[in-house]
């Protein structure tokens, strides 16, 4: 069968909303390293990694061991009815890992579904359905999470379980505080947060909830400190915050091993997803106690904290420590922004190279101004393709290249993939 032959039962089975990347789909057949073979033969160089979920790459024998001992072991899932030896241990590192005191851990299978707990915990625990969102973010698919989310793009529905205000930060680029220094930046995001609070709500909201760096939206990073000052704001009205770590947890990042550490706070609600598995369907929610334990009902998640996922969890945490990848993230990361910002110079289709460690956007921009380039991002993409470079896509209006290799890349793929990303950007320069 060939790939053109599966795109079309794929069209006929799927729904028409589940977005392909390229103009000729690719389908991934194995994978070792940082590399993928593709079903049209090709061995391409992955720097997007499963949207960021494949933290160690492929074929790692450490994780490929853990699963094969718990499938040796022939249990597979038991649910929360019974005690979870490998939940239990996995759960103890996470919560002295969080730096949230008297930490305690729900599992569950995604990000959406992480971010959908910690918003019942909050609004329970508050009393209140009123919760405060980052514009141009993006929490999730489902009820609560889409009604969070602050993009258009990923916004199916204007009904909603919650009443959201949305507060500016998060994407500078195009926001109207984007010539202010970073001090004056973060002024005018309090200032802003403050008059939401007094003209769009009750005075009563149960939480804020924000990306430490925007992924969906772009890679959009805000300054460090930002949140800080906004939790003081908060912290006056007993507002919680919660971290969406889906995308910058495990030191992605480089700088720290969360995303919220950059802000020299502690948050209240803590979720992760994504790449904490190594590549298995994982999420989960990290609270104080108190708000944990608030629920008055019984609650469960099915195949939430499974023995295979447990045991695939706990290898990869323990692959990323004892390997140092966070530190990786850092020296890698560095080389690659350095080098796109090099590379961009006189290039007028770039309009911005932003981003931490191992987790970069490049906004596309048409020349001669701001004005966002859908049509060069996708042929940047292309481009890539066509050199053997496997990369993501994301912001409001579709014109931002995204980043985010597996942790475990090295400086000669590194310097492979700033070579074609180099090549692809001036081609397409050239070409627009």
């Amino acid at each position: 069968m060939t790939e053109n032959d599966l795109l079309a039962r794929h069209r006929a089975v799927m729904p028409a909303w589940m977005a392909l990347y390229y103009e000729q789909p690719l389908e991934i057949v194995s994978g070792e390293g940082r590399r993928l073979t593709g079903g049209d033969g090709r061995v391409y160089l992955d720097f997007f990694a499963g949207i960021l979920s494949n933290s160690l790459g492929y074929g790692v024998p450490e994780i490929t061991a853990a699963v094969e001992r718990q499938l040796a072991a022939g249990v597979v899932h038991t649910s929360t009815a019974y005690l979870g030896r490998r939940q239990v241990e996995y759960a103890e590192r996470l919560a002295e890992l969080s730096g949230i005191p008297d930490a305690k851990v729900f599992f569950v299978n995604s990000g959406t579904e992480a971010n959908e707990a910690a918003l019942l915990l909050a609004t329970h625990h508050r009393r209140s359905n009123q919760i405060l969102a980052l514009r141009n973010s993006y929490h999730g698919r489902a009820f609560a999470t889409v009604a969070v989310t602050g993009n258009r793009s990923w916004g199916a529905t204007s009904l909603s379980p919650v009443h959201v205000s949305y507060v500016h930060g998060g994407y500078r680029y195009r926001g109207p505080f984007r010539d202010l220094s970073d001090a004056d930046y973060i002024q005018a995001c309090v200032d802003d947060l403050r008059d939401v609070i007094l003209t769009t709500t009750a005075g009563d909201v149960a939480a804020m909830i924000a990306e430490p760096i925007q992924g969906v939206g772009g890679f959009a990073t805000p300054p460090d400190g930002l949140y800080a000052a906004m939790k003081q704001v908060l912290d006056d009205y007993g507002i919680l915050f919660i971290t969406d770590e889906v995308q910058t947890g495990w030191g992605r990042t480089g700088e720290h091993f969360w995303g919220y550490q950059a802000h020299g706070i502690v948050p209240d609600i803590l979720t992760f997803a994504k790449g904490a598995a190594g590549g298995l369907p994982i999420g989960g929610v990290i609270a104080r106690a108190e708000l944990m334990d608030s629920l008055a009902a019984n609650s469960l998640s099915t195949f939430g904290g499974n023995p295979l996922t447990m045991a695939a969890a706990s290898a990869t945490l323990d692959y990323l420590l004892e390997h140092d990848l966070q530190a990786n993230a850092a020296k890698l990361g560095e080389k690659l922004i350095t080098g796109l910002r090099a590379a961009a110079e006189g290039l007028p289709i770039v309009g911005e190279v932003r981003g931490k460690g191992l987790m970069i956007g490049i906004e596309l921009v048409e020349p001669g101004g701001t004005q966002p380039s859908p049509r060069a991002a996708g042929l940047v993409m292309e481009e890539c393709r066509r050199r053997g470079l496997l990369v993501g896509k994301g912001g409001l209006h579709g014109n931002v290249i995204r980043l985010g290799p597996p942790l475990t890349l090295t400086e000669d793929e590194a310097d492979e993939g700033l070579a074609i990303l180099s090549e692809a950007l001036a081609t397409v320069d050239a070409a627009v």
